[in-house]
């Protein structure tokens, strides 16, 4: 399996285009990575940048553009509302798939030494990759700013981790960088119905984890309280996990909460801002959206958007971009500007290419056509697959339909459930759609490996005999899956809305067709197989399903004929 890294580097320039486009063009002419958000904020002056790729290549490139921004951005001259301290002012890897955060440690290391050594840019390793436990946090890393940077570099306590510990010309334009490897982080600004920074950063400290300093009399003006080392006593916030400060963004003209959520296992997206809310309604504020910076996790805006469908008593079995939607407008996303999940979350840009592909997302006529055409794929396989994916979803209708009947309020979860669970059997059989196609292109390309010397003879063997096997487990997982859909329909005919049973009964229609069409497929597949052990045990196996498949809708069937009287 592929390693993947996410990069998120951010720029000091977020207003001059040209810059910006140089700095960008770097990543998307390196091998290996792929360039997913370009985030410009003008009052902030920065730009939030996402690529992905494998590590070695991501390292690589992220050299590159940090050369890139030391050659073009003048930290000289640059001013803007957010901190910083260089012209890529953090360049934080995130583990993405297939590889450990101690790896991704390793890299980011080795790409901190890389730019302090050969770009003579100073470094320091914050978050996972840091060397001690105070620079773990980016705030200390970059206390003083770029303004206090000349005094921090002669620090003995705030010597770079890399690069040189001199102000030269070089370092008073590049400023310094701080690399880090991290967990997936949301950075999010919350907008409010004021222009009062004072007020914004009062909720701020209401709901970070650090919180705010203790004062002695007055909450406000009263002095600081100190432990026996000196330091700030601290009254925690009520949010694990996450960093937040308030400020005015005179691009929108109002106030925001700034936060960075580190854990989003502790704190999730919706949570922070149920929470951020409550505490500017104590204060007389109101939260009219929600800006998300960079992109976002698929599974932060599904978790967001069932927890706001439970608030309202509705079901949770709808489809993902229903579920999104939902989502998008609770927590007003596209307050600002307009919110495209395409474009802002992580796995819907890397299955981008894909996707356009995708049979399961044709049109109806588009399908069929396909279908029809001169190409043996799609074929049996992938329309049993279709039909039990039908079944499927008129279980779920009935399910939802049910959840909603009026007078039905006190069951509106029990359907729910059903509507998970047939949401579920919907999605999956509409990946068998697509994936029995290629588990055929499997064998084809099997089929096309030279077998011109004894060698080549039986790498082909082999590769033709594990072709087949996937070919014949595709339609067999279609075979269980399609004959899950019975379950289903059969409680939507006896507990759900009788003026939808016959919906119900249709979905037993398609179950049947799915159950034995995918056997068929099963059976043909299997007549090619060395492995004639396997063959038989698993032709017997889709057997079974198939003649317990056809009591089950004569049965079913007779029910439905029941109620309609």
């Amino acid at each position: 399996m592929k390693q993947l890294i996410e990069c998120v580097p951010n720029f000091s320039e977020g207003r001059n285009l040209e810059i910006i486009k140089q700095i960008t063009d770097v990543i998307e002419k390196s091998e290996g990575v792929k360039l997913l958000d370009i985030d410009p904020g003008y009052s902030t002056n920065r730009t939030v940048v996402t690529f992905v790729g494998t590590p070695d290549e991501v390292v690589e490139a992220a050299f590159q553009v940090i050369k890139k921004a030391q050659e073009v951005i003048d930290m000289r001259q640059h001013h803007g509302d957010h901190p910083r301290f260089g012209a890529t002012d953090v360049c934080p890897l995130v583990p993405v798939a297939n590889i450990t955060m101690e790896e991704t440690v390793e890299y980011a290391r080795k790409l901190a030494k890389m730019v302090g050594n050969e770009l003579g840019i100073p470094i320091y390793c914050y978050e996972k990759a840091a060397f001690e436990e105070k620079r773990r946090n980016l705030a200390n890393c970059r206390r003083g700013e770029y303004e206090g940077l000349k005094d921090k570099l002669v620090n003995p306590e705030w010597k770079p981790d890399f690069g040189p510990t001199q102000f030269n010309d070089s370092v008073a334009k590049s400023g310094a960088t701080a690399i880090s490897a991290r967990d997936f982080l949301i950075a999010v600004n919350f907008n409010l119905n004021t222009t009062s920074t004072r007020r914004a950063n009062a909720i701020a400290f209401d709901t970070r984890e650090q919180g705010r300093p203790k004062r002695e009399g007055n909450p406000i003006t009263g002095k600081i309280m100190k432990d026996e080392q000196g330091n700030n006593i601290m009254l925690p916030g009520t949010l694990k996990g996450t960093k937040a400060i308030g400020w005015f963004i005179e691009e929108y003209g109002i106030a925001q909460v700034s936060m960075n959520i580190t854990d989003t296992t502790a704190t999730p997206l919706h949570i922070a801002f149920e929470e951020v809310r409550k505490k500017a309604e104590e204060r007389g504020i109101r939260v009219t959206g929600t800006e998300i910076v960079g992109l976002v996790p698929k599974k932060a805006l599904i978790d967001a958007g069932y927890y706001f469908l439970q608030k309202q008593q509705r079901s949770l079995g709808i489809d993902e971009n229903e579920v999104m939607k939902i989502a998008v407008k609770s927590m007003g996303l596209d307050d600002l500007k307009p919110f495209e999940p395409s474009e802002k979350v992580i796995e819907y840009l890397l299955d981008k290419e894909q996707t356009s592909k995708k049979l399961a997302n044709m049109t109806c006529a588009g399908f069929a056509n396909e279908t029809a055409s001169e190409s043996p794929a799609p074929g049996g396989g992938s329309i049993a697959a279709y039909m039990g994916a039908l079944g499927a979803a008129l279980g779920t209708m009935v399910a939802n339909l049910s959840s909603h009947k009026p007078g039905w309020d006190e069951h509106w979860e029990e359907f729910s459930n059903y509507a998970v669970q047939g949401q579920k059997l919907k999605d999956e059989l509409l990946w068998l759609v697509d994936e029995d196609t290629r588990s055929f292109n499997l064998i084809m390309n099997a089929m096309g490996l030279p077998k011109g010397t004894d060698e080549e003879k039986a790498t082909r063997k082999k590769a033709m005999e594990e072709a087949t096997k996937y070919a014949i487990a595709i339609p067999f997982r279609t075979v269980q899956r399609a004959f899950e859909v019975f379950d289903l329909c059969e409680m939507m005919i006896e507990k759900g809305n009788p003026n939808s049973v016959t919906d119900a009964g249709v979905g037993i229609l398609c179950a049947k067709a799915a159950v034995t069409g995918a056997y068929l497929n099963v059976r043909i597949n299997a007549t090619g197989l060395e492995d004639k052990a396997y063959a038989e045990e698993i032709t017997a196996k889709a057997k079974d399903y198939v003649e317990k498949a056809l009591i089950k809708e004569k049965k079913l069937m007779q029910r439905v004929e029941e109620m309609i009287g």
